[in-house]
């Protein structure tokens, strides 16, 4: 229900490159420093235990012998069946119980640079009493705690502001649809599987070519999960997911020109991450960007390539939250069926794609996720909406409640944003558009952005395109648009769907009139 992909901080600035830390961090029972990458079935650690659980062995709070056992929903189901008989009157209960394992590698020059396997549980607490709303959470799962937990979310609720549409999400009808989020293969991992992957990663990218000069980071990362939602209303769902995550940033040098590039592989067990193809995309875009300088600015069609676009999509996703609409901070508010983009546009929601590492089954209230329509054919035919947003607007919720971890509120987002395919790839899209810039790495997408009018200004890095073929690279250029605008001026769509490990996939994607500027 949460995005356990680590490889998000890819979308980040250049100076903030490490992987995130669990977002369940109530517990960290292992922490290995130090030690040789390169042969890794012998590499000496210091081993860090501690725990914010307590409770004897087998009781609610699965504390055993220094570490958190591995939980199933069921049992966390019957411990949100404990909290939510403990609603009074006509108040409304909504548990949200998390349980995570995630485990973080960094190698660099061939020695384990960090290291942390940690383990967490969480439960968080909503009440809902005379239209207001309450919130608490705690790492304590005994009697007691859930019991303070509770009169805790009652006392914030006091507290809150009355509005007519708080409520807990309602069961609407929509069965849980199977999808395979979860891989066994995940428990059996080991600590020298992990750093191995890590290692092979950084040596098959600098031996890839003279050019590589340095890796800032070599980074591997894994996670399991188990969520599950208990309410008052009737909804008792849970949700297990598994993710792995190998990724780089990369070094290259050639003369004074220095230049960098990514690469990542994602999958739900470490047996299907692929190191090669890692370092081969993250020197592939060293490479290319060698000699990559300002040329001079103008109106030009931009040819964005897939991991832009889904950048680009994720910025057009908030405009298109029903938060935003409800509230009238989009530029699509109340324009429902009308126009917003070019008639070659399809946006929709698929949650429930298989493939997609931010795939999910259950939304962040405990109803079932379900592909939501956005633009068809052009047209406005919709926005994501929760539970609150979807009362405010009068309609039913798409299944889109966000919600991070089991200590917040839910939000609204995508899962798995994407366009419907055109055709070819990248080069079948820039041999139809012949002329043009082409855009492979933008900087600010999101400070960059006005989420009330859509406006639109980031730097940018790529290369001309000229004859339908890509020539002189170029850095330090600007590209500034609106994105209504941007969407109404698409000219062509590529089939190559990419998907990232966060909330939107890409495709190569051509939008005209853009203004650019540079020298």
């Amino acid at each position: 229900m949460r995005n356990r992909f680590m490889g998000h901080n890819l979308c980040r600035g250049r100076r903030d490159r490490s992987p995130p830390r669990a977002a369940y961090s109530l517990v960290v029972d292992v922490e290995i420093l130090g030690g040789r990458a390169g042969a890794p079935s012998g590499f000496q650690f210091v081993v860090i235990r501690r725990s914010m659980i307590s409770g004897p062995c087998g009781s609610s709070g699965f504390r055993c012998c220094g570490r958190l056992r591995l939980v199933n929903a069921e049992e966390l189901e019957t411990i949100g069946d404990r909290i939510t008989d403990r609603a009074c009157g006509d108040e409304q209960i909504e548990a949200v119980l998390a349980w995570s394992r995630d485990a973080e590698v960094r190698v660099h020059q061939g020695e384990v640079e960090h290291y942390v396997d940690a383990t967490s549980v969480g439960v968080g607490v909503r009440v809902v009493r005379h239209g207001r709303q309450g919130l608490s959470w705690t790492g304590l799962l005994d009697d007691d705690a859930l019991s303070q937990c509770i009169d805790d979310a009652r006392d914030n609720a006091e507290f809150g502001s009355h509005d007519e549409h708080v409520g807990l999400a309602e069961p609407d009808g929509v069965a849980v649809s199977e999808v395979d989020l979860y891989d066994p293969r995940i428990e059996s991992v080991t600590a020298e599987q992990r750093i191995s992957l890590a290692a092979e990663l950084e040596r098959i990218l600098l031996a890839a070519d003279d050019r590589m000069v340095g890796v800032e980071s070599a980074d591997y990362a894994d996670s399991r999960s188990v969520m599950s939602i208990v309410t008052t209303t009737g909804i008792r769902r849970s949700s297990v997911e598994s993710s792995a995550y190998l990724g780089t940033w990369a070094l290259a040098a050639e003369d004074d020109d220095v230049t960098t590039g990514f690469g990542y592989s994602v999958g739900r067990s470490a047996e299907l991450l692929d190191p090669g193809s890692a370092a081969a995309e993250a020197v592939e875009r060293c490479v290319a960007a060698f000699g990559a300088r300002k040329v001079a600015g103008g109106r030009a069609t931009v040819i964005l390539d897939p991991y832009v676009t889904s950048q680009f999509l994720g910025a057009v996703a908030e405009l298109l939250s029903g938060e935003a609409a409800v509230r009238g901070r989009s530029p699509f508010a109340r324009r429902l069926g009308e126009p917003v983009a070019a008639p070659s546009v399809t946006l929709y929601d698929d949650p429930l794609d298989p493939l997609a590492p931010t795939a999910s089954d259950v939304d962040g209230e405990g109803l079932a996720c379900r592909r939501v329509p956005l633009i068809s054919g052009g047209s406005l035919e919709g926005f994501l909406h929760n539970a609150y947003t979807a009362r405010v607007a009068g309609v039913v919720s798409t299944g889109s409640a966000s919600r991070p971890t089991h200590r917040s509120g839910p939000g609204v987002g995508p899962r798995s944003l994407r366009l419907a395919p055109g055709d070819g790839d990248l080069s079948d899209v820039l041999g139809r558009v012949g002329e043009g810039i082409l855009v492979r790495e933008v900087s600010g997408m999101h400070s960059g952005v006005n989420p009330i009018s859509g406006d639109l200004s980031v730097g940018i890095e790529g290369r001309i395109v000229r004859g339908g073929a890509p020539s002189q690279p170029i850095r330090e250029m600007t590209i500034a648009s609106t994105i209504p605008r941007m969407l109404l001026d698409v000219v062509d769509i590529g089939a190559d769907l990419t998907r990232f490990p966060w909330e939107s996939a890409g495709v190569t994607l051509a939008i005209a009139d853009v203004t650019v500027s540079g020298t």
